[in-house]
């Protein structure tokens, strides 16, 4: 498996990409091509032409979560579609896997509207929708998790704004927050949008779907912004038990964390450019 980094907050010294405050990573394997998250504009379609990476015969869309910094990317990515139909090439058409509660517009008093940009049937033109609550195995060897339970009570769900379901609004405990495992040789690789739902929490998960106790990797956002100092070190606790051999925290990670994490596990640079291979 190889995994590309289309979109973060940084970039790699010397590698000329642009960042913005979102994430989407291409996941390319003998069996499919993976599109996980694709960040606030049309930046991961120009990174993925600069890096030589083509994007018209992704099988699968997988998001982590509902939030406009990993789905806006999805309208510039079916006007792409369409201009590429008008000049004769058609895009393989790939299956869209999320929480259902992914779809649904969320709100946060002071920004509006901070979910989906578009109509959701405006996808279902371009892709076939696949809403689901539990584990979906895109590959063999890759995961996509579904709703992750809480296991570690200094990781509970926090409520951040609010969605809008049938019937009105509620609380945005961000359900919809998973992430992908990959199962490999040396044991799980774990990819994460934003870790809404606590990187504890998902790493637990991953083994338990993947009945593999060994956590290899972790890239992408933990959502450690300023952290209380009981949730940093016992995250770091955490992560530490785990014997990672590598953390490439990134996105929604602040440097405090950062520079706390590098004291329990492996922390590694990450930005736009970086690619990963995993067997």
């Amino acid at each position: 498996m190889k995994l590309s980094v289309l979109v973060d907050n940084n970039t790699l010294i010397d590698r000329y990409f642009q960042g913005e405050p979102g994430v989407s990573y291409l996941i390319e394997s003998e069996e499919a091509k993976i599109l996980f998250d694709v960040g606030y504009s049309d930046l991961f379609l120009r990174n993925a032409r600069s890096m030589d990476l083509d994007l018209m015969d992704v099988d699968y869309i997988a998001l982590s979560h509902g939030h406009l910094d990993h789905t806006w990317g999805l309208e510039p990515l079916l006007r792409m579609h369409t201009e590429a139909a008008f000049e004769g090439r058609q895009p393989k058409r790939p299956s869209l896997v999320a929480h259902p509660h992914a779809l649904l517009p969320r709100f946060i008093e002071g920004l509006g509207q901070i979910g989906l940009s578009i109509d959701p049937k405006r996808l279902e033109g371009a892709m076939d929708i696949h809403l689901t609550t539990g584990p979906v195995w895109l590959t063999d060897k890759l995961v996509f998790l579904g709703q992750i339970p809480v296991t570690n009570d200094f990781e509970p769900r926090r409520v951040l704004g609010k969605l809008a379901i049938e019937g009105g609004l509620i609380d945005d405990r961000l359900l919809d927050d998973t992430a992908l495992a990959y199962r490999g040789e040396g044991g799980i690789v774990i990819i994460t949008g934003c870790s809404h739902s606590g990187i504890c929490n998902i790493a637990d998960y991953a083994r338990q779907i993947c009945n593999e106790d060994r956590v290899v990797d972790i890239i992408g956002g933990l959502h450690l912004l300023s952290p209380s100092p009981d949730l940093l070190a016992k995250t770091a606790s955490h992560l530490r038990e785990l014997r990672l051999d590598a953390l490439f925290a990134c996105h929604c990670t602040d440097l405090e964390s950062k520079i706390a994490l590098a004291g329990s596990v492996p922390l590694r640079e990450v930005g736009v450019g970086l690619s990963l291979v995993y067997r």
